[in-house]
């Protein structure tokens, strides 16, 4: 891009920073010295790369979304927490809260993600174990007791029973008196990550498809500001997938749920913006910055020039991370402080919107109280002391951080159109059906997971304390510990409120649901009034399973 066309972005960019609200903040470094909100090329530079860095708060957004970056508004600290029952993990919110949390992050229980009640014989030993157990309506009820949902941004990291789970959230704040239209937050509900990596499923994918198209009807129409779809990432990198991988699978599912959005006759520029995405944040600190800003220019022109988006915000793509549950080791479990540190900061300088630090424990347990404060302090360090948020993309321009993104967005294109080729209908969505009943996600997954693997076990990659400076004199670690008493507690109650609702309404409301199953309207109406009666999550699911059926994974070999 020659010198006029840098400069005349340049003064774009001071515009629309001048006409931006600011945080009160003290911008200089630590030794007093006033820096720029963003740099860029020298005044009659020529920088042919600008073309595709641009400047931040401007198309293609490989510099941010925000002409403020961080000192517009900083990243929002959402801790993901759930454990036992509802009591248990609502005074962890509250502590979260009261330590600098801006927004709650639900992690639910394994009978819970797989739509399952607490008293149901597959769910023997699970309860509260991995996350928090949500029986009905009244479990929620309990999770927010003395928290505003109208107030607090929520998320709910849940795929498969995801619109039940979104119909008794709604459940508790109507209870609340909140006004329903004011909700923000977000809900996972990425089905297609299930299929490809993290394996939490209920039914087949059309069915599914079914419920996330009426979700994001409903949340565009009711509920303006909440998020009905968190594209994920997270769970394809845990699984073992190389950056580029991540990027490229987790955006063509983001092209499948445009393409799904555009079927029911919905306004791109009016739904894309409800389409948020969920990535993680490894270790190779300049690759995953790369990844974030490369993921942010891929997403806005294919929803530009692919999908028709003219607005701005149809094109941003908006980001969570959390740091790499992968990354932590058993073995001198205080280094997980480290590694998180240095993942979180990656996401920053990535430009994320908001975080999740992992807690030094979580490779052996759930975090305990002093555990998750230390990974919310980790967060509160960057935002408030080293300087992070005074600059926009601090390391854009860097040859090396720029060639990394060059190469990831090539990547992640190749890997775009070998999707397009399975796809019998050239879109992106037969594609991705396709690549999950060929089993080619999950082969080309574990080929990546392989070769790492046998780098580690060669020595050609480091992880210290496990194929490294692996003598210590640190001792174990106190870690949180879940009763059996939990999942008895949780029976007991489930059985009592059964005998204590309408089971007449009950009955009715369930029967409604399947009636609308077999038709072709939404299906949030009659759900939300099941979980009204208070019908359970596992009974919920499974009127829908005997209608739609389970899904089974093909055998590969």
């Amino acid at each position: 891009m020659d010198a006029e066309r840098i400069a005349d972005g340049r003064s774009r960019w001071q515009q629309r920073y001048d006409a931006s609200r600011r945080r009160e903040a003290d911008f200089t470094t630590l030794s007093g010295t006033e820096v720029e909100p963003v740099y860029g090329p020298p005044e009659g530079y020529d920088d042919p790369r600008m073309e595709r860095i641009g400047w931040p708060g401007e198309f293609p957004f490989t510099r941010g979304l925000y002409p403020t970056g961080y000192r517009g508004r900083t990243w929002t600290i959402r801790q993901f927490a759930g454990f036992g029952n509802a009591e248990d993990t609502n005074a962890r919110y509250k502590m979260i809260l009261n330590s600098g949390g801006g927004g709650l992050s639900v992690a639910f229980d394994m009978p819970t993600l797989m739509g399952r009640d607490s008293d149901d014989p597959k769910a023997l030993g699970e309860v509260g174990h991995c996350g928090v157990a949500i029986d009905s309506a009244a479990d929620m009820d309990r999770l927010f007791k003395d928290i505003p949902l109208q107030d607090v941004t929520t998320s709910m990291t849940i795929s498969g029973p995801a619109v039940p789970a979104f119909v008794m959230y709604l459940v508790a704040a109507e209870r609340q008196g909140a006004d329903i239209t004011k909700l923000n937050g977000t809900l996972q509900t990425d089905i297609f990550k299930e299929y490809i990596a993290q394996k939490e499923w209920l039914f087949p994918p059309e069915p599914h498809l079914r419920l996330i198209g009426d979700l994001m009807e409903y949340c565009a129409a009711n509920i303006p500001a909440y998020k009905p779809l968190s594209v994920s990432g997270y769970h394809i990198r845990e699984a073992g997938s190389t950056a580029a991988q991540e990027l490229a699978y987790t955006l063509a599912d983001g092209f499948g749920y445009v393409e799904l959005g555009l079927s029911r006759g919905l306004d791109i520029d009016t739904f894309a913006s409800g389409l948020s995405f969920f990535f993680d944040s490894h270790l190779d600190f300049f690759e995953e910055i790369a990844k974030f800003r490369a993921s942010r220019r891929i997403w806005a022109r294919w929803l530009r020039d692919v999908y028709g988006a003219k607005t701005d915000k149809a094109q941003w793509l908006r980001f969570h991370t959390q740091t790499a549950g992968v990354s932590l080791t058993a073995q001198q479990p205080t280094l997980n402080v480290v590694r998180t540190a240095v993942e979180a900061l990656a996401a920053v300088l990535g430009g994320t919107n908001s975080l999740h630090t992992n807690a030094l424990d979580e490779t052996l347990a759930l975090p305990t109280d002093q555990s998750a404060e230390i990974a919310l302090r980790t967060q509160s360090v960057l935002m408030e002391e080293i300087g992070v948020t005074n600059v926009a993309d601090p390391l854009g321009g860097s040859w090396y951080v720029e060639a990394l993104t060059d190469r990831i967005e090539a990547e992640a294109e190749e890997i775009f159109a070998r999707i397009k080729e399975m796809s019998p209908d050239g879109t992106m969505t037969g594609g991705i059906l396709r690549g999950i009943e060929d089993g080619w996600f999950m082969a080309e997954i574990a080929d990546a997971a392989f070769e790492y693997q046998q780098k580690l076990e060669k020595g050609e990659k480091k992880i210290v304390g496990v194929n490294t400076q692996t003598d210590t004199v640190s001792g174990g670690l106190e870690i949180l510990r879940v009763s059996h008493e939990v999942e008895i507690e949780q029976c007991r109650v489930l059985a009592a409120r059964k005998t204590q609702r309408d089971e007449d309404l009950v009955r009715r409301t369930l029967s409604a649901l399947v009636e609308a199953s077999r038709g072709t309207g939404s299906l949030i109406e009659p759900m939300l009034e099941a979980a009204r009666a208070e019908a359970t999550m596992g009974e919920i699911c499974h009127v829908l399973r005997i209608e739609w059926g389970e899904y089974r994974e093909p055998a590969r070999f």
